[in-house]
């Protein structure tokens, strides 16, 4: 159905990836993993036809419909949401009349292929654009509930992500194309939308670090390789890509230390050679000649000739080493995994409460709290993590906590010693037109030390001289953290503080906190993360929290 052959893209002279090919057929559904940074974002674009490639060619049918959920979708503000799902599928009313029209010009011209394919085409538009199907999409999103009138501008992050998600969905594709679509979804959304993509008969390319959501959704993965430039294809879901991986490199560095123990052995061998060659040329000097004795005379030539031919011998093996040292099949060492490294600066004591929550009423309007009548406490070292639907009120929570809300009733008591370090879920509080350099400058006698400091976060060369709105969300999440570890903090409050790494850097940050000895309050969805990571859940439900 689309078939990608030999595909390359380069900007200047950074090559991204090379003679990419593969193909995806109705009804498969395939995971691309890599690196921040590796391409898999401008592959996406190139397949959508949002960009072209530097080499290679995409093929497809002409009618082939395809559906793209870019990353960091944007509605436009000025747009409602009726108007946003009436652009994507059409208008029944001017739909029913072009068909109308299209019908009577048929009727005249049966052979018009032209006009058939227009016909069917208003055909399956009509029928997505259907009320009822438009209902009962948006009510599978939880979207059902919002005012359609209201502007898009208006709705959370995760509710723009879910209409994004809706209009890709009812706009009938063929093919799907989805850039990350789990961010800011909450458990709920990623459930159905796993039950969705195993029931379509449409195929799908998906871009996603929740290693939970594609166990269960792909049947086989792309993997695309930051060092080689390339792409390499496994069959089944992440695990089974994760035990073959570790398979290859395990077997990788067996050969590379095998060869390196046959270089080994090959250089100690030619200095064995060279040693008795030079001790053989000191016995002929050693020998002495009395006289007209030609015996005497005749073994020091002789043994100068020996030592010639072991000379010679350890000079033809060492052509040999340089020869398996630069053939082909030389192996190299295997690369190591790109990862984000960091380690959490020593903490502040804590006493035993860190955050109490006195009969704590959350939310913007007196007469309907989002959350009611909390009473709970962290206490030093404990990792608890907030998970509930959308909008139920977790990061008004975080805020509230952190202040920057108001209670509506109750209070937030929080130990004297504490020292709060936040991480938003938007990366608001990084300053779009400063650099990394800039941003942690403050912190560091020299630019040479905050480079340095930077570079542990995967922040290196021009990334760090860049303007923050024009980095990536990798790189934006990997600097936010970055300033949160500077911070000295004892607290962290994380509201969904791995949207936006790749699972190398997850698995990383996870490894990090095992490390941070102070309290953590984090609102996650990715349920791996929440199964390995989280000593206590607060599941909000009806306004209250329920301890899990």
């Amino acid at each position: 159905m689309l078939t990608v052959s030999d595909l390359s893209k380069s900007f200047n002279i950074q090559t991204l990836f090379e003679k990419i090919t593969f193909s995806l057929n109705p009804g498969e559904r395939v995971g691309l993993i890599g690196p921040n940074g590796c391409g898999k974002t401008t592959l996406l674009r190139i397949l959508a036809g949002r960009e072209e490639p530097t080499s290679g060619s995409v093929h497809h049918p002409s009618d082939l419909r395809i559906g793209y959920l870019p990353q960091g979708f944007e509605l436009d503000g000025g747009l409602s949401i009726r108007q946003a799902i009436g652009m994507a599928v059409g208008d029944p009313a001017a739909l029913e009349g072009e068909l109308a029209s299209t019908a009577q010009a048929l009727a005249q011209n049966l052979q018009d292929r032209r006009l058939s394919d227009r016909y069917d085409e208003l055909l399956r538009r009509l029928q997505t654009a259907n009320p009822g199907e438009r209902e009962a999409m948006l009510a599978s999103l939880g979207l059902a509930g919002l005012d359609q009138d209201m502007p898009a501008a208006r709705l959370s992050g995760g509710q723009r992500t879910r209409l994004a998600l809706a209009l890709v969905l009812l706009s009938d594709p063929d093919i799907l194309l989805l850039d990350e679509p789990t961010n800011h979804l909450d458990v709920e959304m990623l459930e159905w939308l796993e039950g969705w993509l195993k029931r379509t008969p449409v195929g799908a390319l998906i871009v996603s670090h929740d290693r939970v959501f594609l166990d269960h959704t792909v049947t086989r993965i792309l993997e695309m390789d930051i060092h080689e430039k390339s792409l390499r294809a496994y069959e089944g879901n992440y695990s089974d890509f994760l035990e073959k991986k570790r398979g290859e490199k395990d077997k990788q560095w067996s050969q590379y230390r095998d060869q390196q123990l046959e270089i080994r052995r090959m250089k100690a061998d030619i200095a064995r050679v060279k040693e008795q060659a030079a001790y053989t040329e000191r016995q002929s000097s050693s020998v002495r000649i009395g006289g007209p004795d030609m015996k005497i005379s005749g073994a020091k030539d002789y043994l100068r000739s020996v030592a010639k031919k072991v000379a010679k011998k350890a000079k033809s093996r060492e052509k040999k080493l340089e020869r398996y040292q630069e053939a082909d099949e030389r192996l190299e060492k295997p690369a190591q995994d790109r990862a984000l490294y960091f380690e959490f600066q020593k903490t502040n004591h804590l006493g035993r409460s860190v955050l109490q929550l006195e009969d704590l009423s959350v939310g913007y309007d007196q007469t309907r709290p989002l959350l009611q009548s909390i009473n709970l406490q962290v206490q030093a070292g404990q990792r608890i993590v907030v998970s509930g639907p959308n909008g139920c009120g977790k990061t008004s929570l975080l805020r509230t906590v952190m202040g920057v809300l108001p209670p509506l009733t109750g209070r937030v008591l929080l130990g004297s010693s504490v020292r709060i370090g936040i991480m938003s879920q938007d990366l608001s509080s990084l300053p779009a037109e400063q650099t990394p350099v800039e941003c942690v400058g403050q912190a560091f006698p020299n630019q040479t030390k905050a480079r340095r400091y930077l570079a542990s976060y995967l922040l290196a060369g021009d990334e760090v001289l860049k303007p923050v709105k024009l980095l990536s969300y990798g790189q934006r999440a990997r600097l936010e953290l970055a300033q949160l570890i500077l911070n000295g903090c004892n607290l962290l409050l994380l509201d969904e503080p791995i949207n936006h790494l790749d699972i190398p850097s997850r698995t990383q940050f996870e490894l990090a906190l095992d490390q941070f000895k102070g309290a953590v309050l984090a609102v996650v969805h990715d349920r791996y993360f929440i199964e390995r990571f989280a000593e206590q859940v607060w599941m909000v439900e009806d306004r209250r929290i329920r301890i899990v």
